[in-house]
């Protein structure tokens, strides 16, 4: 049997996330970015395929990609209010990695598990940046799920797609009331037989 590790379980019962538009810098620099994507790639991840990618954005980045939504909503007929929101998370960031869905061709390893293991990834990296220190929120916006912005201003082959983009950076000191949570044993049935 494994040791029970308090600390960690305290942390994940209360782990909650900061609003990406809180987040202020400083955010983590390159050595301490890269220490939590390590330990964010520690998730499941069925034939060590490694299905998924980074794409680390800083804000000059930021600031190229909430143009390039503005651009793509102009194409697409969007109302302004549609506009701002797709844009919201580039104007405002100044650090996300882009956690990319990148299935590989495999006779066993179905396409569903690889999406969940990048979709495992986008948690594991707001876990670990928050156990390292900092503010960490997991967004997408319809802006992902335009392929015009994901292959122009992400670069994106045809078979990937975002699973997520985490916002890092500096939390405030004193979190947000919480919001409700879901009451677990009405979500649980239990099976014995």
């Amino acid at each position: 049997m494994t040791k029970a590790d308090p600390a960690a379980f305290a942390f994940l019962a209360a782990r909650r996330s900061y609003p990406a538009k809180l987040l202020t810098p400083p955010v983590p620099e390159p050595d301490a970015l890269q220490a939590i994507l390590a330990a964010a790639a520690r998730v499941p991840d069925h034939g060590k395929l490694e299905p998924w990618r980074f794409i680390v954005l800083g804000r000059a980045a930021m600031g190229r990609l909430a143009g390039l939504v503005a651009e793509r909503a102009a194409a697409l007929g969007l109302d302004a209010e549609q506009t701002a929101k797709g844009r919201g998370q580039f104007d405002a960031g100044h650090l996300a990695v882009v956690v990319v869905a990148s299935p590989k061709p495999s006779p066993k390893i179905p396409l569903i598990e690889q999406t969940q293991s990048a979709s495992a990834l986008c948690l594991g990296l707001v876990n670990a940046a928050t156990a390292a220190g900092w503010g960490a929120c997991w967004l997408s916006g319809w802006p992902v799920y335009d392929r015009g912005f994901v292959e122009q201003g992400l670069g994106l082959a045809p078979q990937e797609s975002v699973a997520g983009i985490i916002h890092i950076g500096t939390g405030a000191a004193e979190l947000l009331p919480d919001r409700p949570r879901p009451d677990v044993a009405a979500l649980t049935l239990w099976m014995a037989e």
